[in-house]
This record gives C-alpha cells, sequence and structure tokens, in this order.
C-alpha cells in the first residue's frame, strides 16, 4: 500500500480528509438509540451479580448512562473495516507510478481473521485489482465465504498473528502484490476513524457526546476513534474480552509496555490480535486514549442477547464488547457515575460489525 512515510500526519484534519475521499464508497451508517439499554445500564447491579467477581462486597456503581450506537455492522462487508480498506485503496491509487509500474496487476494481500478480508476484497474488485487474502483456518466460515464472494484470493495459515505474517510474506513474495496490512498503517487508521467522526455529526443539537468507546484488537478503530476526538473534548476508551488474555491493551496500557503477542480463543473471534506499533502510539504514547477495560465471555453473550433482544439487529460478539464494558464492569461504571453525577453521560457506542456465524447464534445468544 501507500509508503506509510508519504502517509498525511495522524490528525483529525487527516480523517476528515480521509472521509472526503471514501465518500463515494461507503455508507453513512445510522445511529441508534434505545430506551430500554438506557435504563437498563443506568440501574445498579444487584449484589448477587457481583459476587464472584473483583468487585464483590462493593457498593453497586449508579451510572446515568444514555447510549448512541453507531452501527457499523451496516457498513459495506458487514463492519467498519471497509473504512479502512477503501481509503488505503484510493491513497494506493494516487502513488505515483504505481499503476504504471504495473501494480494494479499485481494486486494488493492481507493477512485477516475475516473482516478486514472481506472489506479489503470489496475494495479492491471494486477498483479492479486482485485481492490476496490470508485467513486463519480457524475463521468463520460465512466470513471465508463473503471473501471469496468479494472476489479475494484466499490462502489459508495458522490462527496467530505470526503465522499470519510469514504466510503473507510467502504470498507476496510469490505475487509481487502490495501488502495492505489490517491495522497497523496510517491510511488505514485514518479510514477507520471515519466512523467516529460521522457519529459526531449524526448527535442531533443541542446533545453531544461525552465519551465513545470502541472494541481494540490490533487498534486501528481505537486510534482512528481517538484522531477522530481529538481537542473535541470527547474521552475515547477501550473495550476488550478479557478471555485468556485478549485484552492485551488493556494490560499494555497498565503497564506501559505494548505487549506484542497474544492466542486467545475468545469469542470476540475479531478481537484476538495485540495492539500495533503505530495504533499504540496514538492511544498510549500521545495519551489520546483515555483508558482500557475489559469483559468476560458470559458478558459479551449477555450484551449480545440484550441486542438482539431489544435492538432486533445483527452484531457480531467483538461488536457488543464496549456495549458490554458499559453494562458490567464496574470499574467503568463508577467512574461515569462519578464524574457524570446526576446528569450522566451521553455515551457513543460504536458496534464494528454484523459477521455473525449463524450457526453458532443460538449458541451465543443461549
Amino acid at each position: 500500500m501507500a509508503d506509510p512515510s508519504t502517509a498525511p500526519p495522524l490528525t483529525r484534519a487527516s480523517v476528515q480528509a480521509a472521509h472526503k475521499l471514501i465518500e463515494p464508497y461507503i455508507h453513512k451508517t445510522p445511529v441508534l438509540t434505545n430506551s430500554t439499554l438506557d435504563r437498563l445500564a443506568s440501574t445498579p447491579r444487584a449484589d448477587a451479580e457481583l459476587e464472584g467477581t473483583e468487585w464483590a462486597g462493593r457498593t453497586p456503581a449508579k451510572p446515568v448512562l444514555r447510549f448512541w450506537f453507531k452501527c457499523e455492522n451496516f457498513q459495506k462487508s458487514g463492519a467498519f473495516k471497509a473504512r479502512g480498506a477503501f481509503h488505503a485503496i484510493e491513497r494506493l491509487k494516487q502513488e505515483p507510478g504505481w499503476a504504471e509500474g504495473g501494480g494494479r496487476e499485481r494486486g494488493v494481500v492481507t493477512h485477516s481473521s475475516g473482516n478486514h478480508a472481506q472489506a479489503l476484497s470489496l475494495a479492491a474488485t471494486t477498483s479492479g485489482i486482485p485481492a490476496h487474502i490470508i485467513m486463519p483456518t480457524i475463521s468463520a466460515a460465512p466470513k471465508i465465504a463473503a471473501t471469496r464472494a468479494y472476489g479475494g484470493t484466499i490462502t489459508f495459515s495458522g490462527p496467530t498473528a505470526p503465522e499470519r505474517e510469514s504466510t503473507a510474506a510467502q504470498v507476496q513474495s510469490q505475487t509481487g502484490a502490495r501488502l495492505v496490512p489490517p491495522y497497523n498503517h496510517p491510511d488505514i487508521i485514518l479510514g477507520q476513524g471515519t466512523a467516529a467522526l460521522e457519529l459526531q455529526s449524526q448527535i442531533p443539537p443541542p446533545t453531544t457526546l461525552d465519551a465513545i468507546i470502541t472494541p481494540c484488537s490490533g487498534g486501528g478503530l481505537l486510534s482512528g476513534t481517538a484522531l477522530a476526538c481529538h481537542e473535541t473534548g470527547i474521552h475515547v476508551f477501550g473495550a476488550e474480552p478479557s478471555f485468556q488474555g485478549a485484552d492485551d491493551g488493556r494490560r499494555s496500557f497498565l503497564s506501559g509496555t505494548r505487549i506484542d503477542t497474544v492466542k486467545s480463543a475468545t469469542i470476540a473471534d475479531g478481537l484476538r490480535t495485540p495492539v500495533g506499533p503505530i495504533p499504540w502510539g496514538i492511544i498510549y504514547e500521545r495519551k489520546l486514549v483515555r483508558g482500557m477495560y475489559s469483559v468476560s465471555e458470559d458478558e459479551i453473550k449477555k450484551a449480545m442477547r440484550m441486542v438482539y433482544e431489544r435492538m432486533k439487529i445483527v452484531v457480531e460478539p467483538s461488536a457488543v464488547v464496549g456495549l458490554a464494558v458499559a453494562m458490567f464492569n464496574e470499574e467503568f461504571r463508577g467512574m461515569v457515575e462519578r464524574e457524570g453525577g446526576e446528569e450522566g453521560w451521553d455515551l457513543g457506542v460504536i458496534f464494528s460489525g454484523g459477521n455473525v456465524n449463524l450457526d453458532v447464534l443460538g449458541e451465543l445468544i443461549r
């Protein structure tokens, strides 16, 4: 993809420029509200719910929360990843000499468990560019099928980040394709940040957002959101699953040292990747993200069921991790109670995608 050294600066203005570039290719996804979820989130949890957790014995928090859900599950290819993929392709097409030197015929290559795979396949095919996609063998079957349907040529790999990257390097060597990483590149980050940029413009006056919370895996969406909110007064938070150490971003944030490997079989299959160096620089080193929080597998399932029952929309487990934090993480809820007081917070929640395996959906929300 475009040389990182030629990328625009990582600023809010660059996110705005990215939005103008990709606007013809993406959906301006809706922002939904739900008074029932507001009420449930603003009701203190029962003491019994906290038994067996790190908050056992504490007085349950009493935050006041009003949700604004940015529904990227309605985005092209079913997830926010289309934003970064289209931005990367459009920037690559602008690179001097790329097309003339045979770049268009050699195509692009990436590694992804599913959402970026689908998004890049769609973005590349839209411009008549071959897309070589490395997917872990454990990827959800619907994501594999969709990637093929969007025109991607799939090569399978092992599940870990090093295995994916090694296979991608082999395919790149064989084809001469340009690598389009799933998160660790300025063009991807700026594209992902356009979701939060839109969200801000979709809140009806005089309401303004107090904060936005997004899922965090490689960190592209979270760091892009942080750029989109820079100097707006909107706090930005990251959310992760805790299962088998998938909360590497939270642990990195607390220790001040980026954890570069993670191996987890969390049901939030889009959040199994460690935070990349470039997103980390925005999230932690520039201090544009205020905090990171994690939730259990059961809490993710509960949040997912709430969305299906109360909002009647299709979301994948990764998409609801931010909502689960707001519903069940007493540390986060206590902070909202202290800082929001009786007025509370208007909280933007980015539903990152809706590419769920329908064969196992009943099990997930049982």
